[in-house]
């Protein structure tokens, strides 16, 4: 138990003697999460490769 021997002073016992509450997970990322940004990066990419390229040429070479 923590024992206070001044109203200031506060003894707080050490991370080793808890053994509680002292394993921390990084933010993990679920798995259809990922999914959804892959999908999300193949359509891009066959979106520029199909229509963005295309487009581009178009209007570098006679521009509206």
């Amino acid at each position: 138990m923590i024992e206070v021997t001044n109203s200031e002073t506060v003894e707080q016992p050490a991370a080793e003697h808890e053994h509680t509450f002292h394993h921390y997970r990084g933010n993990a990322i679920p798995w259809y999460v990922r999914a959804i940004w892959l999908g999300f990066w193949i359509f891009a990419v066959y979106y520029i490769i199909t229509y963005f390229f295309p487009a581009m040429q178009i209007e570098l070479i006679s521009p509206p």
